[in-house]
């Protein structure tokens, strides 16, 4: 069974930092590209940031762009995404999701994990 765990999320103070964790099984992540996406309360998904596979190109939503950061460790079957500079508006349920190619795709995607939540608060 192909699974994707996230992990890493939870409370931070407006200004903090936190890296969020995507660690496959089941699957052999270098293959794929791979993306980030969140969604807020009432809100629908946004997509944040991206990673292709081999080529190894990083793309970010204008929301976040130089504030995260998306990396893959091929080694430890895992992608991350650190986020840094945080803002009230960045709270949400953060997914990892696996795209079908090499290439990051923008909304389609062969599956995703069952997210990790990330709230920003004073």
């Amino acid at each position: 069974e192909v699974q994707l765990v996230e992990s890493g999320g939870g409370l931070v103070q407006p200004g903090g930092s936190l890296r969020l964790s995507c660690t496959a099984s089941g699957i052999t992540l270098s293959n794929y590209a791979m993306s980030w996406a969140r969604q807020a309360p009432g809100k629908g998904l946004e997509w944040v940031a991206g990673i292709d596979s081999r080529a190894g190109g990083t793309y970010y939503g204008d929301s976040v762009k130089g504030r995260f950061t998306i990396s893959r460790d091929n080694a430890k079957n895992t992608v991350y995404l650190q986020l840094s500079s945080l803002k009230t508006e960045d709270t949400a349920l953060y997914y990892c999701t696996q795209h079908p190619g090499d290439l990051v795709r923008w909304g389609i995607y062969d599956r995703r994990g069952q997210g990790t939540q990330v709230t920003v608060s004073s």
